[in-house]
């Protein structure tokens, strides 16, 4: 007669070490003490703390307003669009963009695109944006990233 490895054996019976491994881990939870609850807390926030201030001292970017041209190909024309950004820090507080249509289609994307840009990247680290897809508008982020590359060539410190 064969027998089935234990590791063969249906899930089941893993989720049954997962729950009891679970309620070992509950088990000790409750074994902390106070002081002991108290200084891992502590720890996290000294941690953010200390990356917060370790970031601003090492912009890589001219704090300022920089405006650059980006442009991208759609199966009818090729697209322009302005770009303008304020870097606080190296990072974007602001931005606007400005498009300037051909077609009719790329209206309508280029709109989309410049009322959902600014929750995408406002907040964020300049080296940290590349948008793939903004508000339905994929092709305009092209543009738009071909700006942002000049921008930062513009504010490099």
């Amino acid at each position: 007669m064969l027998r089935t490895p234990v590791s063969s054996r249906p899930v089941r019976a893993g989720i049954g070490a997962a729950a009891l491994t679970a309620a070992g881990v509950a088990l000790l939870a409750g074994c902390a003490t106070a002081a002991d609850t108290t200084d891992t807390s502590s720890d996290s926030s000294d941690t953010s703390t200390d990356t917060g201030s370790s970031d601003a001292g090492t912009a890589t970017y001219a704090d300022g307003t920089y405006t650059a041209e980006g442009s991208y190909s759609t199966p009818e024309s090729v697209e322009q669009i302005s770009v303008t950004v304020t870097l606080e820090s190296d990072v974007i507080t602001s931005v606007e963009v400005v498009g300037d249509p051909q077609k009719a289609e790329s209206k309508q994307y280029q709109s989309q695109f410049i009322g959902g840009i600014s929750d995408a990247v406002v907040g964020q680290d300049i080296d940290e944006i590349s948008v793939s897809r903004v508000a339905g508008s994929s092709l305009t982020s092209g543009g738009f990233n071909d700006a942002i590359e000049t921008i930062k060539a513009d504010a490099a410190a």
